[in-house]
């Protein structure tokens, strides 16, 4: 039998991208801003298109990963409604 694993299991940092953006916890992070930096490479700066939290935004592998996981729950949200 397959071991399914609980979201709520893992062991999540709560409000990490939050905090990495520069986004209080109260505003949800749009989608836009999530999208430019999964599509941007490691290393590199860019600009935030939207006018919450900071102006430039330096892409690491972990903040891509973490804005990865965010569109993934944010999915994942939406289909079960």
């Amino acid at each position: 039998m397959v071991k399914r694993l609980n979201i709520k299991s893992l062991n999540l940092k709560t409000g990490a991208l939050h905090r990495q953006l520069g986004i209080p916890i109260n505003i949800i992070i749009p989608m836009i801003l999530l999208r430019k930096i999964i599509l941007s490479k490691p290393g590199m700066v860019i600009r935030n298109p939207t006018r919450v939290g900071r102006r430039r935004i330096r892409v690491t592998r972990l903040l891509e990963r973490r804005a990865i996981l965010a569109v993934n729950l944010k999915n994942i949200v939406r289909r079960n409604k």
